[in-house]
């Protein structure tokens, strides 16, 4: 499910009471407000304004949904500390049930709710400006895709091309670089034939490309790569991109393509 559809499904969730526990806490460690796990303390701060709340208003049945949900929070975050990027967005509810928790590389402002909804404007002001979008890098016998959302990288997709077997293969968790030609040929034949090929490979990627970009639901798409083989890239595609990056990142690590492509 995209996030885009989440939500949507989010929007659409409604208690008869107060039932929702919205958790939005910065967790990130280039933050200096963030230095020796400062989360912990925000985290155990804001819910226990919560509670104390509620411990006011003496419902014994709200206490109790929220408390249980506290600890589940609590334990999620925890749990998952060494794997913190900029922030965390959590909603949860016991009745009806909830359980949505998105790990996010975007900047998050802490703040925590207890309603009967989700809290989800700060979620979709986020998506707004970082939306679900596709970064694609074509370079001389590959393609790699990154499906991304919120700065995030939900997934990879490399497609490699044999130019002496003029066929391509999707790579399996391998990034690869077949850039082999057939020897014992006239230099220029063998240039023009692996053009050809070339330009061939983008044109099947580049369906492959806006097949993607529907089922996603990309709302933006950029081209990276050398400036002859994006442009060349380019022309396969119904939509154009966003915007068209001339750099070579084919081998970098994707969360440091992404930071060439959104937050320059």
């Amino acid at each position: 499910m995209s996030l885009s559809e989440e939500l949507k499904k989010l929007r659409e969730f409604k208690c008869d009471s107060r039932c929702v526990l919205s958790v939005y806490l910065n967790t990130n460690p280039a933050d200096p407000e963030q230095q020796n796990g400062a989360w912990r303390i925000h985290l155990k701060t804001g819910l226990k304004r919560i509670d104390e709340y509620l411990e006011a208003s003496d419902d014994e049945k709200e206490i109790k949904a929220y408390k249980k949900l506290k600890e589940k929070v609590t334990k999620e975050i925890e749990d998952n500390q060494n794997d913190f990027n900029k922030g965390v967005v959590i909603f949860a509810s016991e009745d009806p049930e909830l359980w949505s928790v998105h790990y996010v590389q975007v900047q998050v402002k802490t703040s925590f709710h207890w309603e009967d909804h989700p809290v989800i404007e700060e979620l979709e002001y986020m998506l707004k400006a970082y939306p679900e979008a596709g970064v694609i890098m074509p370079s001389f016998g590959e393609v790699r895709i990154l499906d991304t959302a919120m700065g995030f990288v939900n997934g990879e997709r490399s497609y490699a091309f044999d130019s002496g077997l003029e066929v391509w293969k999707e790579q399996k968790g391998v990034v690869s670089s077949l850039q082999r030609g057939v020897g014992g040929n006239n230099p220029d034949q063998l240039d023009q034939r692996l053009k050809e090929n070339l330009e061939r490979f983008y044109k099947e990627m580049g369906t492959i490309v806006e097949k993607m970009r529907k089922e996603l639901n990309w709302k933006e798409l950029y081209v990276v790569g050398e400036a002859e083989l994006a442009n060349s890239f380019v022309k396969t595609l119904r939509i154009k991109p966003n915007n068209c990056i001339y750099k070579n990142l084919i081998n970098i690590e994707s969360n440091k393509v992404l930071h060439q492509v959104f937050e320059k």
